[in-house]
């Protein structure tokens, strides 16, 4: 429907009403509607516009004049809808570059790790699949994966001979370690825009644990932010299934075991649920972007 002519005076539901109810709906919403009406009825004109109408016509109607007010009111709504697809364009296309430069932010994070991205492709992708499993709806996860990209961007200041030692940190180093958590938050600062500002709470927050005794604020519980508890779980799972400087590659089987055993300790139990529903589909993600790499 390109556009309505709708009487004022009908029995039981008046066109005020009509109009109303059309406007509330949303594949009516946007339908241009002209209201008509006998020069002799009192009606509030005003009234019309208000709820949405875009112009009157006065019976007895004149042809030549509804065909102008008609086309009048076509031309104008098809020039909206031209106007709003080329703003869903350019805002999808803005998206894009936004996911873009999360990612980049994010192989960077992982540079001086000695990764390739490969860790941030695939972690990101967890995160997304255990968002689903967990019960957000496809945008929310997917705004999820695009931020777990930054989850690591602050080992940018971490030096070499700590974060790419093949051994076992000692307390020093650790704790110089344990700084990427602020660091990453400090280097995107204060913003307004929601997904940096999420980031940053995610770098801060996805070394925390579920039982309070993770870093760098101690907090515990539902006060780690849902995208945090998601982010936590995802990197371990990667990591541990990793070979890095300090450890060898783990098993599916015994990294399963080891997140079951942290339920409730390391990691929320609502989430260690999610992941069980999607660990088979997690560990394809992980052999595809592992020969990707």
């Amino acid at each position: 429907i390109d556009l309505i002519l709708l009487d004022i005076m009908m029995p039981q539901m008046d066109g005020f009403e009509v109009c109303k109810q059309l406007k509330k709906t949303k594949e009516t919403a946007e339908i241009p509607i002209i209201f008509v009406t006998a020069d002799h009825e009192v009606i509030d004109e005003a009234k019309g516009f208000e709820l949405g109408a875009v112009d009157y016509i006065h019976k007895p109607i004149k042809p030549v004049v509804v065909k102008a007010r008609v086309k009048s009111q076509l031309i104008l709504a098809h020039t909206q809808k031209e106007l709003s697809r080329l703003v869903a364009l350019r805002t999808s296309e803005l998206e894009n570059l936004n996911m873009e430069i999360f990612k980049i932010l994010g192989r960077a994070g992982e540079y001086k790790d000695n990764e390739t991205g490969a860790h941030v492709r695939r972690m990101s992708q967890y995160a997304y699949q255990i968002g689903l499993a967990y019960g957000m709806k496809e945008e929310e996860a997917k705004r999820l994966e695009i931020i777990a990209a930054l989850h690591d961007l602050g080992k940018i200041g971490i030096p070499e001979h700590i974060l790419l030692k093949p051994g076992k940190l000692d307390k020093e180093e650790w704790n110089v370690m344990k700084r990427h958590a602020q660091i990453g938050s400090q280097i995107i600062g204060k913003q307004t825009n929601k997904l940096l500002k999420d980031a940053a709470m995610i770098m801060k927050q996805h070394h925390e644990r579920w039982d309070g005794t993770g870093y760098p604020k101690g907090l515990s519980g539902n006060d780690i932010h849902i995208y945090a508890r998601i982010v936590a779980l995802s990197d371990v799972f990667d990591a541990l299934l990793s070979k890095r400087p300090y450890k060898e590659a783990w098993s599916m089987e015994k990294t399963k075991e080891y997140i079951a055993e942290q339920s409730g300790l390391h990691f929320d139990p609502e989430v260690v649920a999610a992941f069980d529903k999607v660990s088979d589909r997690l560990y394809s993600i992980r052999v595809i972007e592992s020969g990707a790499e």
